[in-house]
C-alpha cells in the first residue's frame, strides 16, 4: 500500500505497548496525532502510531481523489455494494503494522487497534479477520463493513473473541448514522465479541472531551504499565 509514512508519537519511557489508530476519509495521520500527544503524558510507556491512507478515487465524491482506506460508493447502510478488495487490502496493511510492532518486541496483546469513521470500519473488520490476539479494539463514529460476509464459514477468526472493544458514537452524527453504529455494535455482540458501546448526546461526526476521557479510561484498562515500567 503506497502512502506517506505514519505519524508516530513515541513513548517517553520504556516502550511496552502500542496504539495504532486509523484516520477517517480525507484526513491524515497528522489529523489525529494531537490526540496521541494529549494522551502521551498519561501513557508514557505507549507508542502511538497514526498511519496515512493512500490517495484514491472516491466514488461517493464523484471520483475525486483523497486519502482513503477504501472506496465508498454510498453511506446508506442498506447499500450492500462495498469495496471489498480495497478493504481487505487495508486489513493486510494493518496486519503489517501489527507485525512491525511485534518484531520490535511488543507483545500483540499489548497493542490496541482503533480508528475514526472509515478508520473505525477498518479496525473493526481487522479485528474479525486477523489471527493475532490484540489488547483492545477502538471504533469511533464508524461501522462494521462486510456484514453479510460474517455469516460465511471461515470469514471470521476467533483470535479476538475475548478482546475488549470500545465503540463511541454521537447521536447527531450527520455522516455515519448513529443507528448504523449501534447496529454494528449489536452485530459484533451477536458474533460473541466483548463490546462496550457509548452514546454521546448532541455530538456529530466528530469527537468530544467526554469521549476522549472514556478512551483514556479504556486504554488505562487494556494497556496498563507493565512491570518493567514500574
Amino acid at each position: 500500500m503506497s502512502s506517506a509514512a505514519a505519524v508516530v508519537v513515541n513513548a517517553t519511557k520504556k516502550h511496552s505497548a502500542t496504539v495504532i489508530f486509523l484516520h477517517g476519509l480525507g484526513d491524515s495521520g497528522h489529523g489525529w496525532s494531537d490526540v496521541g500527544r494529549m494522551l502521551a503524558p498519561m501513557f508514557p510507556h505507549v507508542k502511538f502510531v497514526f498511519p496515512n491512507a493512500p490517495t484514491i478515487p472516491i466514488t461517493l465524491n464523484g471520483g475525486y481523489r483523497m486519502p482513503g482506506w477504501y472506496d465508498i460508493v454510498s453511506l446508506d447502510p442498506n447499500t450492500r455494494k462495498e469495496d471489498e478488495s480495497g478493504m481487505l487490502k487495508t486489513v493486510e496493511y494493518v496486519r503489517s503494522l501489527i507485525d512491525q510492532e511485534v518484531s520490535e518486541g511488543i507483545k500483540s496483546k499489548r497493542i490496541v487497534l482503533g480508528g475514526f469513521s472509515q478508520g473505525s470500519a477498518m479496525a473493526l473488520l481487522t479485528s474479525l479477520k486477523t489471527d493475532v490476539k490484540l489488547g483492545g479494539i477502538v471504533g469511533l463514529s464508524g461501522y462494521l463493513p462486510m456484514v453479510d460476509k460474517t455469516e460465511t464459514e471461515g470469514f471470521v477468526n476467533s483470535a479476538n473473541q475475548w478482546t475488549p472493544y470500545f465503540m463511541g458514537h454521537g447521536d447527531s452524527d450527520e455522516v455515519v448514522a448513529f443507528q448504523w453504529g449501534r447496529k454494528s455494535a449489536d452485530k459484533l455482540k451477536e458474533l460473541g465479541r466483548q463490546v462496550t458501546f457509548k452514546t454521546y448526546k448532541g455530538m456529530g461526526h466528530s469527537s468530544c472531551q467526554q469521549e476522549m476521557g472514556d478512551l483514556a479510561k479504556f486504554l488505562g484498562e487494556t494497556l496498563p504499565p507493565s512491570e518493567e515500567n514500574l
